[in-house]
């Protein structure tokens, strides 16, 4: 597995490489004030991303595989899938670093079911955010908005376990 993974990146890299070479043929200067841009953005989020990786690493640290797989793994069933949800539900971390976040975890030995509906809860439901919500949008629609967010996440799980799994 390591071994394609590593071959996909290499392809993605190389795709993108030559869609900036043909951006700086065709116009040198805009790809230049994108890439200048691409590079302020990453700046705006890399400190960001490097808390939250080391609370990753402190996690991963601190729980070895096999209490991971215990909790979060494939045996870990209905528990493990309502425990992530949980766990995503609470959590307040952007996409790009959930998804590494994740990755980690799924070589720990957390289960794909649970990782997938980890991360769909993550960026569908919003415990933390619910009282923000309701300012916005009243009470009735923000909590029937994360009840409606919670269920569609246990379907976008099972639909992305299941094609993981092909």
């Amino acid at each position: 597995m390591q071994q394609r993974e590593c071959i996909d990146t290499i392809f993605l890299y190389g795709i993108a490489f030559v869609f900036f070479c043909i951006s700086a043929i065709k116009d040198k200067k805009k790809t230049k004030q994108a890439l200048i841009k691409g590079l302020k953005a990453f700046e705006g989020i890399l400190p960001q991303l490097i808390v939250v990786l080391i609370f990753i690493a402190i996690g991963l640290a601190l729980f070895d595989a096999e209490t991971i797989s215990r909790y979060l793994g494939p045996a870990s069933g209905v528990w493990g899938v309502l425990t992530s949800a949980l766990l995503g539900s609470i959590t307040l971390i952007p996409g790009f670093v959930a998804f590494p976040a994740a990755s980690e975890l799924l070589h720990n030995g957390a289960g794909v079911l649970q990782i997938a509906t980890f991360v769909s809860t993550l960026m569908m439901v919003g415990i933390v955010t619910l009282p923000i919500e309701i300012s916005y949008f009243g009470k009735k629609i923000a909590i029937i908005r994360n009840v409606l967010a919670l269920l569609f996440s246990f379907v976008a799980a099972i639909f992305v376990a299941t094609m993981v799994n092909l």
